[in-house]
C-alpha cells in the first residue's frame, strides 16, 4: 500500500480518486492554483512551478509505482497537473483561454499524437507517469499559443 502522503501528492488532493476520467479531474483541478500562480508571478512563477512539480511528480510517481506493482496507477494525476500548467504557462488567466487549453491539454493527453505515445510506451516508471503529459501540454500550448494569436482566444 503507497503511503499516504505520496497518495495525497500523487492524486493531486484526492482528485484522482473522483469518479470516471481521473486524468479530467486532475486537469480541473490544476486550473484555480494555474490562475493563482498566474496571477501572483505570471509565467515565471506557473513555469517554476510547473519544474518543481514535474521533480516532485517523478519522485511520488516512481514511489507509488513500485508500492503499487502497476505501470501506471489511474489515481496518479500529478502529471495532468504539470501538463495543464504547461499549457497554460503563456496564458492569461481567464475562463476562455482556461476552457480551451484544458479541452485541448485533454485532446492531446487522451489521443496521444507521436512523440507522445512514444513516451506513453517506453518510457517506464515516474518519468514516463510525467514525461507523456509533458510533450502532450507541448502540443496544447502551441495551439493555444496559435490561437490566441490569431484572435480565436
Amino acid at each position: 500500500m503507497t503511503r499516504p502522503v505520496i497518495r495525497l501528492l500523487c492524486s493531486w488532493f484526492g482528485a484522482g480518486w473522483l469518479p470516471k476520467a481521473p486524468g479530467s479531474w486532475g486537469s480541473l483541478a490544476a486550473l484555480p492554483f494555474a490562475a493563482l500562480l498566474a496571477w501572483a508571478g505570471g509565467p515565471i512563477l506557473l513555469g517554476s512551478a510547473a519544474l518543481l512539480l514535474f521533480g516532485l511528480g517523478w519522485w511520488c510517481s516512481e514511489i507509488a509505482v513500485r508500492d503499487e506493482s502497476e505501470d501506471d496507477p489511474g489515481w496518479i494525476v500529478i502529471d495532468e497537473v504539470v501538463g495543464q500548467w504547461l499549457t497554460l504557462l503563456l496564458t492569461p488567466p481567464g475562463w476562455l483561454g482556461y476552457a480551451v487549453g484544458f479541452a485541448l491539454f485533454r485532446l492531446f493527453d487522451i489521443k496521444k499524437p507521436w512523440p507522445v505515445d512514444w513516451a506513453d510506451r517506453h518510457v517506464k516508471g515516474g518519468l514516463g507517469i510525467m514525461l507523456d503529459d509533458v510533450l502532450a501540454a507541448l502540443y496544447a500550448a502551441s495551439l493555444l499559443a496559435l490561437l490566441q494569436r490569431t484572435g480565436l482566444v
